[in-house]
C-alpha cells in the first residue's frame, strides 16, 4: 500500500464521518415535532458536546 493510497482512505473516511456529523446536526437543530414525524431519535442534551464537536475519524480517536 503506498502512502497516496493510505491518505485517500484517511481523506475519505473523514469526509465521510464529517458528512454524518453535519447531518446529525442538521437534523437535531429541527423543531421536536419534526424529528418526530419524520422519526428522528431524541439524542439527549441539546449542548450534547459529541454531536456538536468536531468530527475525528476512527483512526484519530484509537491513538
Amino acid at each position: 500500500m503506498s502512502i497516496l493510497s493510505s491518505i485517500d482512505r484517511l481523506a475519505t473516511e473523514y469526509a465521510a464521518v464529517h458528512a454524518r456529523y453535519r447531518a446529525a446536526r442538521t437534523l437535531y437543530l429541527l423543531p421536536m415535532d419534526i424529528r418526530k414525524d419524520i422519526g428522528w431519535p431524541e439524542l439527549g442534551d441539546p449542548g450534547d458536546a459529541e454531536l456538536f464537536s468536531p468530527p475525528r475519524s476512527r483512526a484519530a480517536t484509537a491513538r
